[in-house]
């Protein structure tokens, strides 16, 4: 049967902001839109029900969450009527993407009266259960590759760390220098004009900030598309060991995160404005060696301090190249690339199963709700 979502929910608002309740204690959690912020004295919810993230980063973001808890302001109640069950509602909201319904530039927001009245099956209760129980033991697989995969990641810091030591100590008393010191020719000027005209034919594909930040790379295929001139292609086009750095995210911790370009990389691949280009000597330092460098404390402090953050936390092609670096012999690097090569050959096959075990996710959603 094809219903609205008014049909199946009521809107629930909450005043509560994350400053009323810290420091509390007691028996109840309480969410927001980052996820779990703690334990409080009272609950707004008796049932289990859906919370959508309502304002700010995040928008948009679908949550089931338990009886007896709250969440603050940013976020939106959606309470399950009789006909549906709290896990089938939730299921539902993900499908709808209600996200695209955002307004705002500067704090982009979405509400309620403009996506209540999305279209979706709804099945008997008891069907109900039955896709409940398969779509968790779907997202329950997902969860497992991608775990293992934090799994193999972690793996690899800890052998950077076993093997140059921590750099804010720098242990071993490796060279120090900034990023500009190594590089072999000046940083690319600007990049790939930022456009939301995207063409599925389009003659380029797009590395944007998400490519970067995730490092999804296992299907270049599947990069989105636009046109290019043979000028913008010369200027912007990226090859194997090209190593970028994230420009700007609304999630800070992907800010001059480094990704290296892989091996299988075409000849028309190009950057969007998110991301920046610099060239490394491969003489003094290994792109992958700087790749794991990005994502440690000490460089990710130093850009943290260097950025800015309005709607969206950004920092500057200047303030990257100038972040500071140790420089370790090139043969321990190169040590150090054939262990992190032979992590990645283990987390292809990884991926794989997990984008194959989303295909079928996305396939069930689409069967279920559309």
């Amino acid at each position: 049967m094809r219903v609205k979502l008014e049909d199946v929910c009521e809107r629930g608002t909450s005043n509560l902001r994350q400053s009323d309740v810290e420091g509390k204690t007691g028996a109840y959690p309480i969410y927001g839109a980052a996820g779990y912020i703690g334990q409080v004295d009272f609950y707004h919810q008796e049932k289990p029900y859906v919370a959508v993230v309502k304002d700010g980063a995040g928008i948009g973001r679908t949550t089931l969450l338990p009886a007896k808890s709250s969440i603050i302001g940013t976020m939106q109640y959606l309470l399950p009527k009789d006909n549906v069950l709290p896990q089938y509602l939730y299921y539902a909201v993900q499908y709808m993407h209600i996200e695209k319904y955002y307004t705002g530039a500067t704090i982009p927001h979405i509400y309620y009266r403009d996506y209540k009245n999305e279209v979706f099956n709804l099945a008997s209760i008891e069907q109900q259960r039955l896709i409940i129980s398969t779509l968790s033991r779907v997202e329950g697989i997902i969860s497992q590759r991608q775990r293992q995969l934090q799994l193999l990641d972690d793996l690899v810091k800890s052998r950077f760390i076993e093997m140059f030591g921590e750099p804010e100590t720098n242990p071993f008393e490796w060279e120090s220098c900034e990023i500009k010191d190594v590089m072999s020719a000046p940083a690319s000027n600007g990049f790939f004009a930022k456009s939301n005209d995207y063409k599925p034919d389009g003659n380029v594909g797009i590395i944007c900030v998400g490519d970067v930040v995730n490092r999804k790379y296992s299907n270049l295929g599947n990069l989105r598309r636009a046109n290019a001139d043979e000028k913008q292609l010369a200027k912007f086009k990226v090859k194997f060991g090209d190593i970028l750095f994230c420009r700007s995210s609304l999630v800070k911790e992907g800010i001059a995160k480094a990704s290296v370009i892989p091996e299988e990389c075409g000849n028309n691949i190009v950057f969007e404005c998110h991301v920046i280009r610099v060239p490394l000597n491969i003489k003094r330092v290994f792109p992958e060696f700087m790749q794991a460098l990005s994502i440690t404390d000490f460089f990710r402090g130093q850009m943290m301090e260097k950025s800015k953050t309005a709607t969206m936390t950004t920092i500057g092609q200047k303030d990257v190249i100038t972040g500071r670096i140790y420089v370790p012999p090139i043969e321990l690097q190169k040590e150090f690339v054939l262990f992190s090569k032979q992590i990645d050959k283990s987390k292809l096959i990884i991926q794989q199963a997990l984008d194959k075990a989303q295909m079928l996710y996305d396939s069930l959603m689409q069967k279920y709700f559309g």
